[in-house]
């Protein structure tokens, strides 16, 4: 099969060496396509760049779209020491100093977008505009059984199995797996193409240490979650308790049928936000980059304009 990477962007997969939040170098694997203003793509978790193949060209109709795997996803490095509770914002934002010189324009998705968020707060230099999709902003557990049983297994236990390579073992079953479970995150299951299937879990099956990075980011958000639930001090607390610093021009776009975050999040966090609307994206599930591109790509190029406009006005 055509390597995704070979066939989306002009230069193929290319790797930038980055610190990461416990000051190692880490190879960050990242496309760029398209030319002007830097858009940054963020996946969420159990993802990689793959999951916006439905975006990439459009939008690099009239941006310098860029899209890279986050550390422990996709093609990036995978080291399996403890990590930070932020460290998904400090790598964000160490790959958009690294690769650009002008603030950028930040389209994110999921848990991407909640790091998003963090990474305006912390850096508003960085972003003079924001588009997320369906964010785990209000979690109340992790939003699927299999996320919870990777959460509750022993983490050594899970890390016999990966270097024993039994997620390739297992291929068919787990490719079949992930098929059935579509719908979890998608509106009409009928849509998912083999190739989708293919490439969304090609990592996890070919890339030794991938699951056990996933199951050690459940983990870590499970451990959020609760220490939210306690009022205890946390990562996710502290994103809501600073969403009012966030003055750039921000869509929230979310599925009407997304069946882990419900709309009403959505409505909370923009009237939370200074500068913000809310699009709801019709017959859609979680997924929404890939589960009604058309919808999505048409919101963002429209936000975008108009934002400009009102620049140019101002």
């Amino acid at each position: 099969m055509q390597d995704w990477w070979q066939a989306t962007f002009p230069k193929g997969r290319q790797m930038l060496m980055i610190q990461d939040a416990n000051d190692r170098s880490v190879a960050i694997a990242y496309g760029e396509k398209g030319v002007g203003k830097p858009l940054v793509l963020v996946h969420g978790v159990a993802s990689w760049s793959y999951c916006w193949h439905a975006n990439i060209e459009p939008l690099s109709q009239s941006f310098r779209v860029l899209c890279f795997d986050a550390k422990g996803s996709g093609f990036s490095d995978k080291p399996l020491q403890p990590e930070q509770p932020n460290h998904k914002v400090v790598e964000l934002e160490r790959v958009i100093r690294a690769l650009c010189e002008e603030p950028v324009t930040i389209v994110a998705e999921s848990l991407g977008a909640l790091a998003a968020l963090a990474v305006v707060q912390a850096h508003p230099e960085l972003c003079d505009r924001l588009v997320l999709l369906n964010v785990p902003i209000f979690p109340r557990q992790l939003p699927n059984w299999g996320m919870r049983l990777l959460a509750e297994l022993p983490l050594s236990l899970i890390e016999l199995a990966d270097q024993l390579r039994l997620p390739k073992l297992l291929d068919p079953v787990i490719r079949q797996l992930v098929y059935s479970l579509r719908d979890e995150v998608v509106a009409d299951p009928c849509q998912v193409t083999t190739d989708d299937v293919y490439w969304s879990t090609y990592p996890q099956i070919e890339f030794p240490g991938t699951i056990t990075k996933l199951a050690a980011e459940f983990q870590l958000a499970a451990r959020e979650i609760r220490l939210l639930e306690r009022g205890q001090p946390n990562f996710i607390h502290s994103v809501q308790q600073n969403l009012s610093k966030i003055t750039c021009p921000t869509l929230i776009l979310w599925a009407d049928q997304d069946r882990w975050f419900p709309v009403s999040d959505g409505e909370k966090l923009r009237d939370r936000l200074t500068n913000a609307k809310l699009q709801i994206i019709p017959h859609c599930g979680h997924y929404a980059a890939g589960g009604q591109p058309q919808f999505v790509n048409t919101a963002i190029l429209s936000f975008l304009a108009q934002s400009n406009r009102s620049l140019m006005q101002n």
